[in-house]
């Protein structure tokens, strides 16, 4: 499928998105949820004009390319870990005092 392609139906959903919510508008009028989903549905557009407006789309990045980071031996500072926790173990030597 081709990226024009693509965006045609991305558009075609987001026209029926709309759609839909002005039946929910209809039918439950101001309620809550429906104002939350139209509220997402105009996200929704906001984003695909982006998207529509952006001249080239990134190439995709290839198995080659590799950012590489430095990672540095040295021993970090204790401190830096003083009263933080261990997700599902508890404090951190907490009882070391």
């Amino acid at each position: 499928m081709s990226s024009t392609t693509e965006l045609a139906a991305l558009q075609r959903a987001l026209n029926d998105l709309h759609q839909c919510v002005g039946a929910l508008r209809v039918r439950y009028g101001d309620a809550a949820a429906v104002r939350r989903i139209a509220n997402a549905v105009e996200r929704l557009g906001i984003d695909v004009d982006e998207f529509t407006a952006t001249p080239q789309p990134p190439s995709p990045r290839t198995g080659e390319e590799h950012d590489m980071v430095l990672v540095s031996d040295t021993p970090y500072d204790p401190e830096l870990w003083r009263g933080a926790d261990d997700e599902g173990v508890g404090g951190y030597r907490r009882h070391q005092h």
